[in-house]
């Protein structure tokens, strides 16, 4: 005689199984289609940004997390974000390729001259990037030693400006102050007390993909 009970049971289970299959498929195929496709960024900015190729590192940061990172380079030497607008290469290339990221940086800016190129400059950046619906980031960076008592003001007028123009902090400059205040050890700074040590850009390339990630969620 056939047990009809057991009959249902194995059938419900084969189901349940089944569906969990299928649920587990439609979530795999879905990460690997945001896999496949990736994040690409602009980095705007000067030496800051370019020393030690810190896009490059970025990219192989982002790589530890699943992420295939493309990005392309805009930098020159004591360059400002409105320098780079007047130029005009940002805004095409923004209008073109449609980022996900648009990442700005300039020298510490603890004065109110770099103050107001941050709010005012990145307002022209951000309204262009909303057009591309791509996002704008802060790339926050520190004073040079021999200027660091302009520290905290460097670090608000980052903070004021991408708060100002709705646009994501990459806080680089903050982390490295707090580690220099619970250590006393500035070995983030390279050997001119202003560019990274290899290490301090690491650090940096750690902290921007953190806070990008923390976008995505």
């Amino acid at each position: 005689m056939v047990a009809l009970g057991n009959d249902n049971s194995t059938l419900r289970l084969a189901g349940i199984l089944l569906c969990y299959v299928l649920f587990v498929g439609i979530l795999f195929g879905q990460a690997n289609a945001v896999h496949k496709k990736g994040v690409s960024i602009l980095f705007v900015g000067n030496s800051l940004t370019y020393y030690n190729n810190l896009p490059e590192l970025v990219k192989q940061n982002a790589k530890t997390h699943g992420i295939r990172l493309k990005y392309d380079l805009v930098a020159k030497p004591n360059y400002a974000i409105v320098d780079h607008w007047a130029e005009g290469k940002v805004q095409k290339l923004i209008a073109k390729n449609k980022y996900d990221y648009v990442i700005v940086q300039q020298g510490p800016s603890s004065q109110n001259e770099g103050r107001q190129m941050l709010i005012e400059s990145g307002k022209d950046y951000k309204q262009l990037c909303e057009k591309s619906n791509t996002k704008l980031c802060y790339y926050m960076v520190w004073p040079s030693q021999t200027y660091y008592h302009t520290y905290d003001g460097v670090i608000k007028n980052h903070r004021d400006a991408a708060q100002l123009n709705d646009a994501i902090l990459l806080p680089v400059g903050e982390v490295w102050k707090a580690y220099f205040d619970r250590t006393d050890n500035f070995q983030y700074y390279g050997p001119d007390g202003f560019h990274r040590s290899l290490l301090g850009s690491k650090v940096a390339a750690r902290v921007i993909v953190e806070y990008l990630l923390k976008d995505k969620k």
